[in-house]
């Protein structure tokens, strides 16, 4: 006669899964990933001291920017999801 934990240990499949990656929370606020596969960056001094730039230097500042090819690696460590 066959034990009812027989059956039960055959029907149930033990599935161990890695865990999950932790994305960096500062870096997610920082990049994002263009539609072509880049990350992209804001520009740095855009946040104060504004009224002794001009109109046009202000509007260049304001565009994202491709990550460089140095900093890339580290930011895709950073964000492993992205």
């Amino acid at each position: 006669m066959g034990d009812s934990r027989d059956t039960i240990e055959s029907c149930v499949e033990i599935v161990v899964t890695m865990p999950k990656l932790k994305s960096r929370k500062a870096a997610a606020k920082r990049f994002r990933r263009s539609g072509s596969g880049k990350i992209m960056r804001r520009k740095a001094f855009k946040n104060h001291l504004l009224q002794h730039k001009n109109a046009k230097q202000r509007s260049r500042l304001s565009k994202a920017v491709v990550v460089s090819e140095e900093d890339a690696p580290n930011v895709e460590l950073m964000l492993p999801y992205l």
